[in-house]
């Protein structure tokens, strides 16, 4: 029917922006956003949901507050990041409104710069090298319950998501540094840029909510809303010359609203909406010592989902249209004992490319006939 697999393709979609990364550069906000709820998002009960996701990036326009430092892409000086994310989800039904999940991710990461290797021209000595870290990231698991009984409130729905980030990922990954030393003819070993961090260190507790309304048998608007505290303050490791450093241990923010058309063409849906994605400059829980960017990206969201049997395949393309790199705890110190405005730079992406698939499967106790979920539109 058309009713059931326009709700059927608006989950999926709810499901990708759960598996999305929501990363775009130095601004370390890391992937997970929505994971819990969306894990569950299209399971009744008995029922399993695998899914993978493939996210990319290539940051290197550098933002202070919201003013875009030109100059760094005309001098050749920028940072550029290159981030790969793929991500695997195993979710079960345990009641046609209560699912767990558990999300096992990978990053792979380049880091090219010159101020790390020697220093930036004019006053630099050096050349442009790059960094790279890989493999396991932060592995998430958590619980969702939808508020509505599904089988009565098909058209509409709200969930409630918790849980929780391990810091299975190496938040102390090191890398080859060039032209260090005090003439800057030293190849050294030491920590990697907080940015490419396979972890965060940090054993944080996810709170979300995503939601869909039923405009009309064609047309979904759904809502994602994401925060991730993270208690622990501070780390300590080594910085790119190979002295002291203290990383801050930050919160993360997403949200996200948009509406999914389900055209004509069998299986087919196009989705058009709006995110932000952030980390804050302080906490919820802890202090905000330890260096951090923060700031945070609005992006319009493009993207096409596509539902064929049990599967389902979707791509969005997050363009930036606003970003910013406010200050954190250093500069807001240093403004009050100068008296002028201190605030550090960032370097962010264009745009996010977001790639998944996902496939349900096992029985479920459902008012709908699976082969509702075929795509059939009779």
């Amino acid at each position: 029917m058309k009713s059931t697999f326009t709700i059927y393709i608006v989950l999926i979609c709810l499901l990708a922006a759960a598996n999305e990364a929501f990363s775009q550069g130095c601004i370390a906000v890391r992937s997970g956003a929505g994971v819990n709820v969306g894990g569950g998002a299209v399971l009744g009960k008995g029922q399993w949901n695998a899914a993978t996701n493939f996210r990319y990036f290539h940051s290197y326009k550098h933002f202070r507050g919201k003013h875009e430092e030109t100059e760094r892409v005309e001098n050749g000086t920028e940072v550029i990041n290159d981030s790969y994310f793929f991500d695997f989800l195993i979710a079960y039904g345990i009641s046609d409104r209560l699912s767990v999940n558990f999300v096992l991710p990978f990053v792979n990461h380049a880091r090219s710069s010159m101020y790390e290797h020697g220093g930036n021209p004019p006053n630099g000595l050096g050349d442009r090298h790059s960094t790279y870290s890989s493999g396991l990231a932060d592995i998430r698991f958590g619980a969702s319950y939808w508020l509505l009984d599904p089988a009565t409130h098909a058209g509409s729905n709200i969930s409630l998501g918790l849980g929780m980030k391990l810091p299975s990922g190496n938040y102390r990954a090191k890398g080859k540094f060039y032209n260090q030393g005090p003439n800057r003819d030293q190849v050294i070993t030491s920590g990697l840029d907080q940015s490419i961090q396979p972890g965060d260190g940090g054993v944080g507790i996810t709170f979300e909510s995503q939601a869909y309304h039923n405009i009309s048998e064609k047309l979904v608007v759904s809502a994602l809303l994401y925060y991730m505290v993270n208690p622990r303050e501070k780390y300590s490791t080594t910085n790119f010359r190979g002295s002291a450093s203290e990383l801050s241990v930050s919160d993360q923010y997403a949200a996200r609203l948009g509406a999914l058309y389900v055209t004509p063409v069998q299986g087919l849906g196009l989705y058009g909406g709006a995110r932000l994605e952030g980390v804050p400059s302080s906490d919820l829980i802890g202090g905000d010592e330890g260096f951090r960017r923060p700031g945070y990206i609005v992006s319009l969201e493009p993207g096409v989902n596509y539902g064929i049997g049990n599967m389902a395949f979707s791509l969005t393309v997050p363009i930036a249209v606003d970003r910013a790199r406010v200050q954190n705890f250093s500069d807001k110190q240093r403004t009050k004992e100068t008296g002028e405005l201190v605030n550090g730079d960032a370097a962010f992406a264009d745009y996010l490319i977001n790639f998944g698939f996902t496939y349900r499967f096992g029985m479920a106790r459902h008012t709908v006939d699976v082969n509702d979920f075929t795509g059939s539109q009779n």
